[in-house]
C-alpha cells in the first residue's frame, strides 16, 4: 500500500502525458468544428472565386457559334453599333433575331458591361473579350458556393466535401460555366434555385427566392422550364395550402418575369413581341432547328449524357442505388429532361448541361460510400477529367478565335486608315467565328449566311449554294479584280477546290492557324488566311 502514493505521482514527471487524439466530432473543439464557420464560408469563397477565374483563362477554344452570336455580338451591336446603322439593322446577326425568337435579356447583361468600359474609355479588345467571360466565371463561383452549402445541410460534411470534389472535377462544366453560353446561365441560375428549393430535410428552402430564380432562368432560356417541370409538381404536391402558392407565388411571380421580358424585348425590336411564344413557334411546332442537324431519339442515352457526365458515370449510377428514396425528385428531373430532349431531333450535348449539378449529389454520395477506396476513386476522377478538361479548353477547336486575334492586328496596324481598307470574307461554315465583338473596329468583313428553310420553294442557303460549286460562286460573286476582298479565311480543305482562283486574282497565303486534330467535313484542321497582292 504504501507504493501507491509513489505510482500515483505522475503529476510531478518532467514529461507531459500524451492523449491520443480522438476523431469523433464529440472531441472536436468548438473553434475547430468548421459546421457553421464564417471563416470556412470565407475560404470556400475564395476558393470557388479563384478556381474559377483560372477555370476561364484556361479555357481558349470555340464550342457552338450561340457562345458569341446569341450574347457578345448583339451586346457589342447594342452598345458599338458596328458596323454602321441602328440596333436592329440586322447585318450580320443571325435570322432568329430577325424572327423574335431571341430576347435581349441575356445580351442585355453584357451590353451593360460593355456601356460602362465605354464610358470610362476602357473598351479594349481584350476587355471586351473576358470580361463577359470573368462574369460568368464570378456567377459559377457563386453556384458552387451555394451548392456546397445546401448539401451541408441536407447531408454530412463528408458527403458535402466529396460532391464539391466532384463538381469541381467535372471536365464538362470547366469547358462550359465560364462561357458566354445561355445554357451556363441556365445552369448556374438552377443551382442557385435549387438551393432555396423544399428538398427532404433542407433548411434553406424559400418559394419566392427559388420561384424568382426560376423565372429570371426562363427569361434568359425559355427551355429551363424542361428541367424545373418535375420539380415544381413535386412542391405543388407536397405543399398543403396549394391554392395560395398558386395565388402567392407561382402566378404573380411568373406574370411578373413575363410582362418584364416582353417590355425589354419590345423596346428593342420596336414591335409587341413575345420571345418565349415565338421560340416555341418557331423551334417546337415548325420544327426550324432540325435545319441545325438532327440525331436519333437514344442519341443523349447512348452517347451524350455519357459525355456530359464523363468519368463520373460509374460514380453516378452507385450513387443513384444509395441515394434514390432520398432524392428520387432530383433523379426523376434528370431522367424526365433527358426524355424530353430525346424527343426533340435537334440535339446538343449543352442542352442536358442544366441537369449536371443534380448528378454531383449521387456521385458525392457515391464517393463518400467508398471508405476504402475512396482516396484511389478520387484520384482517377480527378485525372480522368484532367485530361479532356485541358484538351477541351486549350487545344481542340482554338483555331476560330486565334483568327480573330490576327484579324484584330489589322486595326492595330492602323489599317483602317490607309488604303486599301482591309475587306475580308469568311469561306467557312457560317457563324463559325466570332465577329466584331472580338475585332472592335469597323473593318469590313462577310460571311457565308445561312437562315434555315421557312418554306420556300427550292430554297438553298448561301453557304450551301457556295459549297456545292465553290470556285463557280466566287467566279460569279466577283467578276471584276476591284470587287474583291482584301483577304480570305478558309478552312485548309477547301484550299485545292479553289486554288485556281487564289492564282488568278494574287492571293498569297500569309497565316496558317491550327483548329483542331480531329477535322471534319467542310471543317478543317487548320484555318488559312490569304491576302491580295
Amino acid at each position: 500500500m504504501e507504493n501507491i502514493p509513489t505510482r500515483l505521482r505522475f503529476a510531478n514527471k518532467l514529461e507531459n502525458v500524451k492523449l491520443r487524439k480522438r476523431k469523433s466530432q464529440l472531441y472536436l473543439k468548438e473553434e475547430e468544428c468548421p459546421l457553421n464557420d464564417g471563416e470556412l464560408r470565407a475560404k470556400v469563397i475564395g476558393f470557388c472565386v479563384a478556381f474559377r477565374v483560372i477555370n476561364c483563362f484556361l479555357v481558349q477554344t470555340s464550342f457552338v457559334p450561340d457562345e458569341y452570336w446569341q450574347s457578345l455580338e448583339v451586346s457589342h451591336r447594342m452598345v458599338f453599333k458596328y458596323p454602321s446603322g441602328l440596333i436592329l439593322t440586322y447585318g450580320y446577326l443571325t435570322w432568329e433575331w430577325k424572327e423574335g425568337i431571341r430576347g435581349f435579356s441575356y445580351p442585355l447583361v453584357f451590353a451593360f458591361i460593355f456601356k460602362i468600359l465605354h464610358f470610362f474609355n476602357l473598351d479594349s479588345v481584350h476587355l471586351l473579350k473576358w470580361l463577359p467571360r470573368i462574369f460568368q466565371a464570378l456567377l459559377a463561383a457563386f453556384a458552387d458556393v451555394k451548392f456546397f452549402f445546401l448539401v451541408r445541410t441536407l447531408e454530412s460534411r463528408d458527403v458535402a466535401k466529396w460532391m464539391f470534389f466532384c463538381q469541381l472535377c467535372s471536365w464538362f462544366t470547366w469547358f462550359c460555366c465560364t462561357r458566354t453560353l445561355t445554357n451556363s446561365m441556365e445552369t448556374t441560375i438552377t443551382c442557385l434555385a435549387l438551393f432555396y428549393f423544399p428538398l427532404p430535410g433542407s433548411k434553406t428552402h424559400s418559394s419566392k427566392k427559388y420561384l424568382t430564380l426560376v423565372a429570371l432562368a426562363v427569361i434568359f432560356r425559355p427551355t429551363v422550364l424542361i428541367i424545373w417541370f418535375p420539380l415544381l409538381i413535386y412542391q405543388f404536391w407536397q405543399e398543403k395550402n396549394k391554392l395560395r402558392l398558386i395565388t402567392h407565388d407561382f402566378v404573380p411571380i411568373g406574370a411578373l418575369a413575363l410582362v418584364i421580358s416582353t417590355v425589354i424585348d419590345c423596346v428593342f425590336y420596336e414591335k409587341w413581341t413575345v420571345v418565349q411564344f415565338n421560340f416555341l413557334k418557331f423551334n417546337i411546332f415548325h420544327g426550324v432547328a432540325d435545319f441545325y442537324g438532327s440525331q436519333p431519339w437514344h442519341w443523349y442515352f447512348t452517347q451524350g449524357f455519357a459525355v456530359v457526365i464523363g468519368p463520373h458515370l460509374p460514380l453516378f449510377l452507385h450513387g443513384c442505388t444509395l441515394a434514390f428514396r432520398r432524392y428520387k425528385i432530383l433523379l426523376a428531373a434528370v431522367v424526365w429532361t433527358v426524355v424530353v430532349y430525346s424527343l426533340l431531333p435537334h440535339k446538343e450535348f449543352r442542352f442536358i448541361y442544366p441537369v449536371l449539378p443534380f448528378c454531383m449529389i449521387f456521385c458525392g454520395m457515391s464517393l463518400a460510400h467508398l471508405k476504402s477506396w475512396r482516396r484511389y476513386a478520387a484520384f482517377a476522377l480527378f485525372v480522368s477529367n484532367l485530361v479532356p478538361a485541358l484538351y477541351t479548353g486549350l487545344i481542340h477547336q482554338r483555331g476560330t478565335l486565334d483568327v480573330m486575334s490576327h484579324l484584330q492586328t489589322l486595326c492595330d496596324a492602323g489599317g483602317v486608315s490607309s488604303p486599301p481598307q482591309p475587306d475580308v470574307l469568311f469561306l467557312m461554315p457560317c457563324h463559325s467565328t466570332p465577329y466584331y465583338s472580338h475585332v472592335h473596329c469597323p473593318i469590313n468583313m462577310r460571311f457565308l449566311e445561312c437562315p434555315p428553310d421557312l418554306g420556300e420553294d427550292g430554297y438553298v442557303d448561301e453557304a450551301d449554294r457556295f459549297y456545292e460549286d465553290p470556285l463557280h460562286w466566287l467566279r460569279t460573286s466577283f467578276p471584276y479584280k476591284s470587287s474583291l476582298p482584301t483577304h480570305l479565311v478558309f478552312f485548309d480543305v477547301l484550299e485545292k477546290e479553289i486554288s485556281v482562283f487564289l492564282k488568278g486574282n494574287d492571293f498569297l497565303r500569309t497565316t496558317e492557324i491550327f483548329h483542331t486534330q480531329f477535322p471534319e467535313g467542310r471543317v478543317g484542321g487548320s484555318i488559312f488566311i490569304y491576302e491580295r497582292h
